[in-house]
């Protein structure tokens, strides 16, 4: 498939570029655009042809359901069995357009492909000009998962995009790097207990301050996977470079005493993704930080770009150091967790 890449600036947005982009999604062809979250691979979301597609670029796992991206409450109210709640619209009047999606029992209109046969649906209004432009053109909603090969780092940079996706796609559009760099809370709300199926770029305290602290919960299986996943990023492998890595969490003193213990007279290539705080503690090793651990927002931001790196240096092992499990650090430790496989050591 020959792919066309074409770059747009969202401060300046060629629209005539952007109408081919449209015209690819309408004909039931598959673009790569640019999001506030991650780039995602987009194709007209009422379409089982259209989304097909998308499984078969990314080599995705037909049961992994894909979000629907929209740019106005009226397009998402046809994809819907029930008409919004009090609770839904205080959560879209607060958070939309942004990493937010929602999930509600859905109707008709949508091909099972997009749910993988579930009963609902899980919808978003990204916060990127050029996303909401996009679905404005087309005038469909969008199903767009990350754009990457099933299984590996989401792509954070057009340079990620198109290593991973020239030649099977219809077009790219390469703009700049995503603001967030993490994909979007995942709260499922089609019944009475909120449930965060999948952390992400709005965080607990955000969703607690909104519906109260008991008016929402943690997924049990968050740090698990699942036989039958309710959101994208519950079952399979996600995230992962191509060495293997280990998380090792503890503290300071004992993460810092365990890590060097390995590199120390080892023969392989080790990297190590760390703080700004302790990156000069590891000798012998290649050392990348993910930022201030008092950044985390930060951390979760850079960290897609940082296992990406990992693998353009051709480490043998990567030792990550465990982060706080609070804030934007619940979604970053999500990510390198599933990146571990969950090989997490605990020192």
């Amino acid at each position: 498939m020959n792919t066309e890449i074409v770059e747009l600036n969202e401060q300046n947005i060629d629209i005539e570029k952007l109408m081919r982009a449209a015209t690819i999604i309408v004909n039931l062809g598959t673009v790569v655009l640019p999001t506030e979250t991650v780039y995602g691979l987009g194709a007209n979301a009422l379409s089982s042809t259209a989304v097909k597609k998308i499984f078969l670029a990314k080599g995705r796992p037909s049961d992994n359901p894909l979000i629907v991206h929209v740019c106005s409450v009226e397009m998402m109210e046809d994809l819907l069995k029930d008409p919004l709640d009090l609770r839904a619209k205080k959560l879209i009047e607060t958070f939309w357009p942004g990493p937010l999606t929602l999930v509600f029992k859905r109707s008709n209109k949508v091909p099972v492909e997009v749910c993988a046969h579930l009963d609902t649906v899980a919808i978003r209004m990204p916060d990127h000009p050029i996303a909401l432009k996009l679905i404005e053109l087309a005038n469909v909603p969008i199903a767009a998962p990350s754009a990457n090969v099933s299984g590996k780092p989401s792509p954070t940079m057009a340079e990620h995009v198109i290593q991973d996706m020239n030649g099977r796609v219809d077009m790219i559009i390469s703009a700049d790097r995503s603001r967030i760099g993490v994909e979007s809370t995942v709260l499922d709300i089609s019944s009475p207990m909120a449930v965060i199926l999948r952390p992400g770029g709005v965080t607990l305290e955000q969703l607690q301050e909104v519906l109260g602290k008991d008016g929402v919960m943690l997924d049990n299986m968050i740090n698990g996977v699942v036989d039958k996943p309710r959101s994208p990023g519950m079952k399979y492998t996600h995230y992962a470079p191509n060495a293997p890595l280990q998380i090792v969490r503890g503290s300071k003193e004992n993460i810092l005493s365990y890590i060097k213990g390995k590199i120390k007279g080892n023969d392989s290539f080790i990297g190590v993704l760390c703080s700004d705080e302790t990156k000069s503690e590891y000798q012998g090793a290649h050392v990348i930080s993910i930022g201030s651990v008092h950044r985390l927002d930060q951390g979760a931001s850079n960290l897609f770009a940082v296992l990406r790196e990992f693998d353009s240096i051709g480490v043998d092992m990567i030792f990550a150091e465990a982060f706080a499990e609070d804030e934007m650090g619940l979604a970053l430790m999500n990510r390198l967790k599933k990146a571990a496989g969950f090989n997490i050591v605990d020192v």
